[in-house]
């Protein structure tokens, strides 16, 4: 068996042929400016709206930062390498790459989740709203979901850059996989195979999953409630766009790592992962969020009155 102590690897992407790379890399491009300037859209509304000064757009922000740093980290490789023909990436970029992608997921999980837990106490506590979600209570949750995301990158980023022996350093995919680099190595993986397991049960299954429905179960109940069906629609509507981009983000999350598929539907569905939901959570909340259309007609209106 042939064993390399390596100090890059080659990312062999999608494919050998030339005409395949090209239109790959058109459409990646095309969603990623789509992508980059959609959410910095909704960044520049945010700001110059006073309007949505309030923790769910506080919240969303944060959602379009991760989005951003998260495509932009992913991507970066595919770009580089289309322009510069150069396919190799160093270990420790590698293991970068690899331990920032679990981070994003894991900011975004968490901040969706700070996102559920302010929709619940905005139609279960109304009265109790400006109370709880002050602007301490929004810097702190922010704050939070930002460091466990780090804290479950750290030990994971550690255990990789021990392994130093690799039976090949051509990786079958476009950007580095954790998944991947394990089942390369020739090192010892036993350790990395229970923090992943600790970890990926704590961080990505039990702690967001619950915390971010549990939420919307008394969401329901309260909504059920409200005996209007104008009422009724309202509170539902405060909501519809959180919960889709939610259901949207687990659904992938569920199909990328928990159904068995080969190795092109994987880079297939991590592509889809990395560039279309973070597209679509701004034409979510754009196209749902009333508050998001008004400050977008605003926008346009002060930029026609100073041109």
């Amino acid at each position: 068996m042939n064993r390399t102590i390596v100090k890059y690897f080659i990312l062999k992407g999608f494919s050998d042929t030339l005409e395949l790379q090209i239109t790959v890399f058109l459409v990646v491009l095309i969603i990623y400016m789509l992508t980059f300037g959609g959410n910095m859209m909704i960044l520049l509304l945010i700001f110059l709206d006073r309007h949505l000064h309030t923790p769910m757009y506080f919240f969303l922000a944060n959602l379009s930062i991760v989005d951003i740093s998260f495509t932009t980290t992913m991507l970066c490789k595919i770009f580089t390498s289309f322009f510069t023909g150069d396919l190799t990436i160093s270990f420790y970029g590698c293991i970068i790459q690899s331990s920032m992608c679990g981070s994003f997921t894991i900011h975004e999980l968490y901040i969706l989740t700070a996102m559920s837990y302010d929709r619940y106490v905005a139609i279960c506590r109304p009265l109790r709203y400006q109370l709880v979600m002050n602007k301490r209570t929004c810097v702190v949750l922010a704050s939070l979901c930002w460091a466990l995301g780090f804290l479950f990158v750290s030990p994971i980023c550690w255990i990789l850059s021990t392994f130093s022996c690799y039976r090949s350093i051509e990786l079958n995919h476009f950007l580095c996989d954790v998944v991947i680099l394990i089942r390369l190595t020739c090192s010892d993986t036993s350790l990395m195979d229970i923090f992943s397991f600790i970890e990926g049960l704590i961080f990505f299954v039990v702690s967001p999953f619950l915390l971010t429905f549990v939420p919307y179960i008394f969401i329901i109940i309260a909504i059920l409630k409200i005996r209007t069906t104008t009422g009724k629609y309202k509170a539902f509507y405060t909501c519809s766009s959180h919960l889709t981009v939610v259901i949207l983000l687990y659904t992938m999350n569920i199909i990328q790592y928990m159904i068995p598929s080969t190795l092109e539907y994987k880079k297939f569905y991590t592509l889809i992962n990395t560039v279309v939901v973070p597209l679509l959570n701004p034409l979510i909340y754009s196209l749902k969020n009333q508050d998001m259309k008004n400050a977008l007609r605003k926008t346009r209106s002060w930029c026609n009155m100073s041109f």
